[in-house]
Order: C-alpha cells, then structure tokens, then sequence
C-alpha cells in the first residue's frame, strides 16, 4: 500500500511539472522578437525600436509618420490585449470574449454608441492626422503578427485577435472619458434623485463648499448659512454601506524658474488612476525629423494611441489632472418630447447576438430617474470630444506655445500644467469644454437646452508665470470663484489635496527633483485631523475599556504609514460615522436604484454641521441620542476589522489593511497563475486627501519630475512593467522602484534590444 501511495503522489507531482511545463511553453512561444531586422509597405524610411534595461521603447525615425508606426509595432508587440480590452469597453464589446458575464457592462457602454460616433469622427479628422492613425493601426497590426502565437488570454478566452483599426485609437481615447467622466453625470443623477426626494434645499446642503479650497487665486466660494434641513422620519434599519467613488484624478504642480537652480520650470505630475497588470502607460521615446529640426519626445504613452501623453520634449514639460468641469447636463423630458429607438446587437463567444434597445432623443440617450426620462448631454457624445491635437505638444517650444494648443485638444478636459526650459510655469483647461454658458447639476428643462452644447468654449482662464512662482491642482476647484459659475462643478475633490500640496510648496523657498518626489509621497493625515480628536473624544468617556485603542490613537504618527494602528482606526471610524449618519438617505435612494456613492466627497462638512449640531430628524432611530450613535460607530469599526483582519491589533496597521495588490484581470479567475501574472504585494502607503494617494488596487499610475533643459534628473516612475507577456523580462521591470520611492529616471538608459524595419520597395 505504501508503494502506491509513494508511486501516486510521485505520478501527481509528473503531472503537475508536466502542466506547469505546458503552460510554460505556450506562454514562451508567444513572447515577441527584441531583436531582428524587417521590412513594411508602410514606413517610407527606415525606423528602429529600441528598449532599454526597463524595456522603454526608443524610436528612431525620419518623419512622424514612421514613428507612430513603430510606437504602434511596439504597443501591438507588448500590448495588445490591453489594448483590445480599453477599444472593446469603450465599444461595449467585451461580452464577445467573456460572454453573458459581460453583458449589464457592455450595455452600459452602448448607452453612449463610441463605435459610430469613432468611426464618423476619424472621416472628419484632417487627412494628416488620418494618415497618423492609419501608420499607427499598421504598426499596431504588424508588431502583433511578428509575435506570431496568440497571447495566453487569448488562448484561454478562445477568442479571436482581431486587426486594430484608426477608429480604434479614438475608442481608446473614450476609454478615458468614460474613466474620468462618469462620476459626473451619474453624480448629477445622485442629486436630481435626492432634489426629488428631499426637495432642492438638501442637494444645497450635501454639496456645500468645504473648508478646503485651494483656488489658484485664492478665492473662496460662499459658506453655507442655512440652517441644516430637516430629515423625513426615520425607522429602523440595517447599516448601509456607502461605497466611495474612487478618485480619478491626479496631482499636479509646478514653480517657476525663480525657484530652481538651472533657472528652467519644473513640473510634478502624478496621475491616479485604478491600477491592473499590465499598467495602463507605456515609457516611449520618440526620435523623429520634422521641418528639417530632430525632435526628441520622451514620457508615457497610451497603448491604443499614437501620442506621448505625459512628458517633455526637452524645450516643454507637461502633465494633467482631471479637470472635474461639469461636461453633463441631464434634460427632463416630457411626453411631447420627440424620442425613437435603436437596437444595438451585442455578439456572444457562440456567435449568437444579444439585442440592446437604446431610447434617443436630439439632447442625447435616453434613461429613466426615479420614474421620469432624462436626456444626457455629455461633451463625450460631441464630434469635438476627440481629435489628435494633442500631438501639438511635441512641436511646442514655450508656455506660450502650449496654452494656445489646450483649447483645440479633444480630450476630457484636464488641468494642463506646463513649464518650459526658459523659466515658464502655467496651468490651462486642456481638452473638450460645452459651450453652453449655464451649467446645471440639477435637471435642465427641455425649453432651456442650449444649442451651444454643439461648439467647443474657445474662452477659458488660464494663469502663467504667478508672482510667487507655484502653481497648483489636485481635481479641486482651480478656476475663480466667478469662473466657477460658468464651468461649474463636475465632481471635484474635496480640497484637501490641492491645500496640502500648495502649503508644502510654500514651505520651501527653492526645489529640486528630490524635493517634489518628496512631497509626491507626502502621506501626512492633516485632513484626519479632527476625526482623529473627535475619536479620542468619544472613546476617553470610557478610558479603561478602550485603553488599547487610546494607546494607538496617541501614537498614530499623524500620517497614513504602514506601521500606524492608529490612522486605520481614524479612517474607519470616519466612514462608518458617515454610513451611520446617512444610511437612511442611502437607503431611500436605494429604491429608485441610486446611490450616494457619487456623492460621497461633497458631505465632508455636512457631517460636520451635523456631528456639531447634532438634530433630532437626523439621529438614527436605533440610539438614544448622538452620543451613542458616535460611539456605535467605532465598535462597527472593531467589528469589521476584527472580521477581515482578525482580533490581533498588529494586523490592523495600515501598511496590511490598505496593502497595494496590483492584479492581472485573469489572476482571480485562474489563481494558480496569481503569482506568475501579478505585481508583488507591498505594504499600503498613502491614502485618499493627502499627496501620496494610494489605495489597494489604486493610486498614482506614474510619477513624473522634470526640467526641460535639464533632463539628466528627470523622473518617471510607473507601478509596473512595460511588457504584458508574464515571461518577459520588462513585466515587473520598474516595480520595486515605484514602491520603495526610488527616483526612476526619466531618460533611456542602456539600450539592450534593436529592431530594424526598412521600406519593403527599398534595399
């Protein structure tokens, strides 16, 4: 018996060495070629790809063109079912690969039609820039079939490589917008509910101006003077959670060669972003000729599209945030509105096809709030929303150059900050803003839309060179108080961000590199604060039970760090008071299929006033007064983490429970592959409202310091590496610099590989 025991166990472990072999091997013939020489119909002189020791791809090329080809050769070699992926969710096309798993998303996408409006917007593109995008889908398509093998997730799906076409490049661009975007209109949905449920005065409440304002100017909005409105009765149930919209945004910021050494502007910008395996940028260098002059681009790409995103081209450097305009307006519609349906047919993995109705109207798609129809007008769903000028930037040559550009770019709109070798500094809206002149968070009636929703707002502020030299955003409110009336509010952070960055920067008198990737991983909690006095508060009224908890609190260290019990408790503890205090909302709107999810960052100093205050129509029924509401909410906070983390306190430091897990899209499905396919885990550092903004799966997707002029110290980290292919060298290549702050640079370092494509017609 022993014997066959001995033989069984050894015939698993063949079988196992025998799959993790086959695996292996499928996995191995799939990696691209690094080296080599080739030949296209669709460069017109000879170009190079090279990469370095991070796999940073470096092209040379004679003419713009050949460039865009073999940054998309590149892109299709290391990237390509990332790319697939960001075209087919734009598309609302991944029900095709995953099947009926992916239908609710995929019909949420069709709700905007990007495929037709991609497809009539690249016949509108001036033929130059049709020619850029048909050079790019060319290298794309040719740097795939090289390869020669179906990726694995190809191979695992069963589905089908289909060629990359230009309309693709501008479904990636969508892909952004419905990233950055979203929470805009479906906050504007969050508060039509809430205005028709609780009445107009509530939304004024909930969306009050925070203390926090860090407007370039200085102004600040009018405090909110009314008394606190009051809640319907409420009864007795469950605590709801309310999820929190993660912050797509980023931070920015920039001095003016007044404070620098060299005398040239520097610019910081780290774009937060949901972050997967492979990471969603790209480290490119594109060499190319045009008018007679070399130009030299260096940054991040977006692999599905032929521009340098983030970057510099030595003369310029430039990086963006998220605008958060209001970009949306819903229209109420009435019977006698004119509407008409469409189908859109969704295709499945078997080939059979899933049907979509989808209700139009002159304003936009069509959904119901609370019962009623709405119309969305979203600049997403105008012919200007994108175009290929931000390609404009590689030729800039000065601040000037730059701020004339941002208002051509489609692009959701973004904060551009911008310096130049010369000393410059200035910030600009970049990118697609309505020209409609009254934006609305609440419901326009149908008689007021405007048709300026149809032209691209040409006038925007702009500020260069300020006295002082800094330069600030951080998804807030950047813009006048005044010019805030005409932009309006399209989700903005908080404040505390931008506060914290633009005190930072006026604590120093003089900045290099090391100084602004310092402040990029500033993690202190200035905005936990209060919560965290108002913690120690409630639970001294019982110093002996929470002995423990008080120990921790007093040694929080003031910052989101890994080994700090105290910040986790802090942090819990300010979101179950908020899901405590408007479970009731949370709830009611549950049932009109809302959320105040949307919504959540505004209600900052609403809890306060309601904390401070303390009304009798907002005490949840279930306690006898504020006192024990309050103090409720932190045993919820024990009781959770208890759950996730255990009873042990050393496993509540913020380090294990906000740890960065940067997944594969497959490694849940497949988690035998888990190790193989994802980033290491590290500890978390950071978190929402400081500078270091980290989540578990989100945080900063790059980190960018430059000098224009001076690039031998420039920066540019990324969580990740540049290659989707698990095998390859550059799949975690840059990692373990990210995570532990070290200052990647920006410039190619050795350069390892080479691939030479000549003309096919050419010798």
């Amino acid at each position: 018996m022993f014997k066959i025991i001995k033989w069984l166990v050894l015939a698993i472990v063949i079988l196992g060495l025998a799959a993790t072999a086959v695996i292996y091997g499928v996995l191995a013939i799939s990696l691209p070629a690094l080296d080599g020489n080739g030949r296209s119909t669709y460069v017109s002189q000879v170009v190079k790809i090279s990469r370095d020791q991070l796999g940073q791809a470096v092209i040379s090329a004679e003419n713009r063109l050949d460039a865009a080809y073999a940054l998309g050769f590149a892109h299709g070699q290391d990237r390509f079912f990332q790319m697939d992926l960001l075209r087919r969710n734009a598309a609302g096309e991944l029900s095709q690969l995953f099947g009926k798993a992916a239908l609710d998303l995929d019909k949420k996408m069709r709700f905007h039609q990007l495929r037709k409006r991609s497809a009539m917007i690249v016949e509108q593109l001036p033929q130059a820039d049709q020619a850029l995008l048909t050079s790019y889908a060319a290298g794309v398509n040719e740097g795939l079939a090289q390869v020669g093998f179906s990726s694995f997730e190809y191979l695992l799906t069963g589905a089908e490589q289909k060629p990359w076409r230009s309309e693709d490049s501008l479904l990636v661009i969508y892909s952004m917008y419905l990233d950055l975007q979203t929470a805009t209109f479906e906050r504007d949905q969050a508060l039509i509910q809430i205005a028709d449920i609780y009445g107009p005065a509530m939304v004024s409440f909930l969306t009050q101006p925070s203390q926090y304002q860090a407007a370039l100017d200085g102004s600040t909005l009018a405090p909110y003077d009314l008394a606190i409105p009051e809640f319907p009765k409420q009864t007795l149930q469950a605590l709801l959670r309310i999820d929190e919209n993660q912050e797509r945004g980023s931070n920015n910021w920039a001095v003016t060669g007044q404070l620098t050494t060299t005398g040239a502007g520097m610019l910081s910008d780290d774009m937060h972003l949901s972050m997967a395996v492979p990471v969603i940028w790209y480290r490119a260098q594109l060499n190319y000729v045009k008018s007679g002059i070399v130009s030299q681009v260096t940054g991040v790409s977006l692999p599905g599209a032929p521009a340098i995103v983030v970057g510099t081209n030595n003369n310029i450097a430039w990086g963006f945030t998220n605008g958060y305009l209001d970009t949306a307006d819903w229209i109420a519609l009435t019977d006698n509105s004119k509407t008409w349906q469409e189908i859109e047919q969704i295709a499945l993995p078997d080939g059979s096809i899933e049907e979509y109705q989808l209700t139009l109207s002159e304003y936009g798609p069509v959904r119901e709030i609370n019962g009623k129809p709405y119309a969305l007008s979203w600049v997403g769903h105008q012919p200007y929303a994108v175009d290929m000028d931000l390609l404009k930037l590689e030729q800039a040559t000065t601040v000037d150059d730059a701020l004339l550009i941002a208002s051509e770019v489609g692009i959701p709109v973004q904060n551009l900050m911008v310096v130049d070798s010369q000393g410059n500094a200035g910030w600009k809206n970049m990118g697609a803003i309505p020209g409609r002149i009254k934006p609305s968070e609440l419901a326009v009636p149908e008689h007021a839309y405007s048709t300026l929703w149809q032209h691209n707002e040409q006038q925007r502020p702009e500020v260069k060179n300020p006295v002082d030299g800094r330069l600030w955003t951080g998804n807030s409110r950047v813009v006048s108080a005044l010019d805030d009336q005409r932009f309006g509010n399209g989700g903005y952070a908080l404040g505390a961000r931008s506060s914290q960055i633009r005190d930072r920067l006026y604590e120093k008198q003089h900045f290099n590199e090391a100084n602004f990737n310092q402040l990029q991983h500033d993690n202190q909690a200035r905005f936990l604060q209060p919560w965290h006095s108002l913690l120690l508060q409630q639970l001294n009224k019982n110093s002996t039970a929470n002995q423990q908890y008080i120990k921790e609190l007093e040694n929080w260290q003031g910052c989101a760090c890994a080994t700090s019990i105290g910040y986790t408790l802090v942090r819990r503890y300010r979101d179950e008071v908020i899901n405590s205090v408007f479970t009731a909302m949370q709830a009611k709107l549950k049932t009109q299929g809302g959320s105040l999810k949307y919504v959540k960052r505004d209600l900052e100093p609403a809890i306060w006033q309601l904390i401070e205050q303390q009304p009798d129509s907002w005490l949840n029924p279930q306690f006898a007064d504020w006192d024990a509401q309050l103090t409720d909410s932190f045993r919820q906070v024990v009781s959770n983490l208890s759950k996730e983390f255990g009873s042990n306190l050393k496993g509540w430091q913020w380090g294990t429970v906000n740890e960065l897990v940067i997944e594969h899209p497959f490694a849940q499905q497949i988690p035998q592959l888990s190790k193989l396919l994802n980033m290491p885990t590290a500890p978390g550092f950071g978190d929402s409202y400081m500078p270091a903004v980290q989540g578990r799966s989100f945080g900063a997707s790059q980190r960018f310091i430059a000098q224009p002029g001076h690039l031998e110290n420039a920066i540019m980290a990324i969580p990740g590496g540049q290659s989707g292919h698990p095998l390859s060298p550059f799949y975690r290549a840059g990692f373990d610099d990210y995570v532990t702050a070290k200052p990647t640079p920006l410039l190619p370092q050795t350069l390892m590989h080479e691939i030479t494509i000549s003309p096919a017609n050419k010798l």
